[in-house]
């Protein structure tokens, strides 16, 4: 029996490999194979043959979109199972893709169990997960059937088409109290004149840029009773323009600190790495860092 393969098409490297962890953690057997962006991803399924796809959206050379629409545009490939990857979660980017064929969307950033329900999901669809489940090494399956319940370490955040459950109203309470609040003694309040918003598994908060270079973002926020966790992969969204628009940079926490020195620290401070590769955002944060506070987004220096 052949095995059942997935294609993991994303430009940033850390995205791909935690994307693949949660598929061999969660679907032992599988085939995975990867491509670093819409015009690598077309030449593979050229020539091979996939059962699923998990694909970025906005990725050089072609998008997820392009790829999408090119799928659908062939016969072996009009009813593969599309799941978009995307921190694109505004309505006309889930229409958008709606109507060019996609069978599945998920936010960027997303859990470990969203992935795998969803994944679940399109492979029961097409018919593969009891192939799967054949297909998986004796060994690891001692429970018994797929290890679906045992979730770890991937990214976070919530689905756009089917909304994550239980959202908790904490974190939006907490970004309030962030752009807000200001303690008493001056050296307490993080210094901030630029702010965004980070989208982390657990919900959104305000954040202060403390700093910004091509590589990473120092960010203060404001301590809450669940801690940002170190790998954990986010969203940092920034408001540019006159019209307000949203820039979306993907990453990762690389590092979470007291931003006081002491234990009960009311700020965090957080070291938040990018990891998207499009030249478009690369553009935009040299754009940033070169206009300085003028934007009233950060103060530039990392």
């Amino acid at each position: 029996m052949s095995k059942v393969s997935v294609l993991v098409v994303d430009d940033a490297t850390f995205i791909r490999d935690l994307v693949k962890k949660g598929l061999r953690d969660n679907f032992p057997g599988v085939q995975i194979e990867e491509a670093i962006n819409g015009r690598k991803a077309q030449q593979m399924l050229s020539r091979q043959v996939v059962d699923l796809i998990l694909c970025d959206w906005e990725m050089p050379e072609m998008s997820g979109l392009e790829l999408l629409t090119w799928c659908r545009e062939q016969d072996d490939l009009k009813t593969t199972p599309f799941i978009m990857v995307t921190s694109r979660g505004d309505k006309e980017n889930v229409v958008q893709a709606i109507q060019a064929g996609v069978s599945d969307y998920i936010g960027k950033p997303f859990s470990n169990e969203q992935l795998v329900t969803k994944v679940k999901k399109a492979l029961s669809r097409a018919g593969k997960l009891q192939a799967l489940a054949a297909s998986a090494p004796p060994k690891m399956l001692s429970t018994g059937g797929l290890a679906n319940d045992s979730l770890a370490a991937l990214t976070g955040g919530k689905a756009e088409v089917v909304k994550p459950s239980a959202p908790t109203p904490a974190p939006a309470a907490a970004a309030a109290a962030a752009q807000s609040a200001a303690p008493a003694p001056a050296g307490k309040a993080p210094a901030g004149r630029g702010q965004g918003q980070l989208r982390l598994p657990a919900g959104s908060m305000a954040c202060v840029i403390k700093a910004l270079s091509l590589k990473e973002a120092l960010l203060v926020v404001r301590r809450t009773e669940q801690l940002p966790q170190v790998l954990e992969s986010a969203v940092l969204d920034l408001e540019q323009g006159e019209a307000a628009e949203t820039a979306r940079l993907n990453g990762y926490l690389h590092a979470v600190a007291a931003f006081e020195p002491k234990p009960d620290s009311e700020w965090l401070q957080l070291t938040f790495r990018f990891v998207d590769r499009d030249p478009q955002k690369l553009d935009y944060l040299s754009r940033l860092i070169a206009r300085g506070t003028a934007q009233k987004h950060f103060v530039p220096g990392a």
